[in-house]
């Protein structure tokens, strides 16, 4: 195995290959999605995926490394990855579970390099770990939100006999969404007859609290 210098070529050669493969998937996604918000997502992050591919690139090249030198390594570390983008051609849900694969292995790798460079004093990859991670991160937040919603969207979609299934329930409306007449609206109420009197105990003080009849606000 190497080590040094040739190691860390080597590292770099993986990760530039595997998260092509990542941007590649990104891009083909945006074109084959039947799902408007997986379009958007794909769309959102593609400047991004391609950001990170130029910095990995540069320092690449910054390194002298080889790519040929890893594709062999490589590719048995990318066959899950690569098996899930061929089924992933059936469904948006696949398609998106793909790319969730294949941006969480770059996510890892650019971990990685965050916290070498940091050990290192390597500040240049300790700068490409940090930028990849944390956006790979955001890109995971977003997508595997968007696979949940999938997920029940595909099973609520099909025959559901015998799984006992709740039913859709409308989210109630948001209180300041609500139109401000009908949020402020004031309804006159009359309190009970009677008045009453308690005393409570604050602080080894009795402080007597008196409720009066009156008006009130209610708001429907």
């Amino acid at each position: 195995m190497d080590r040094g210098t040739d190691f860390l070529k080597s590292q770099i050669n993986n990760a530039v290959m595997q998260h092509q493969t990542f941007v590649d998937n990104l891009a083909d996604h945006e074109k084959q999605a039947e799902d408007e918000r997986f379009r958007a997502l794909c769309a959102k992050f593609i400047p991004k995926a391609q950001a990170h591919q130029r910095m990995l690139e540069d320092y690449q090249r910054e390194l002298g490394a080889d790519a040929g030198m890893a594709k062999k390594a490589l590719g048995k570390a990318l066959g899950v990855a690569r098996d899930l983008a061929d089924a992933a051609r059936e469904s948006d849900f696949l398609r998106l579970v793909g790319d969730i694969v294949t941006a969480r292995q770059s996510e890892d790798t650019f971990k990685t390099f965050r916290e070498a460079g940091k050990a290192l004093g390597i500040a240049r990859l300790q700068q490409i770990g940090d930028m990849g991670e944390r956006e790979h991160d955001e890109y995971h937040r977003e997508a595997n939100r968007l696979a949940q919603q999938l997920f029940i969207e595909y099973v609520r979609a099909g025959d559901t006999t015998g799984l006992n299934i709740s039913p859709l329930r409308a989210r109630p409306p948001r209180w300041d969404s609500a139109p401000p007449a009908r949020r402020r609206r004031a309804v006159a109420g009359r309190r009970s007859s009677v008045d009453r009197r308690r005393a409570v105990k604050s602080r080894g003080r009795k402080v007597a609290s008196t409720f009066a009849p009156g008006y009130f606000l209610r708001y429907d």
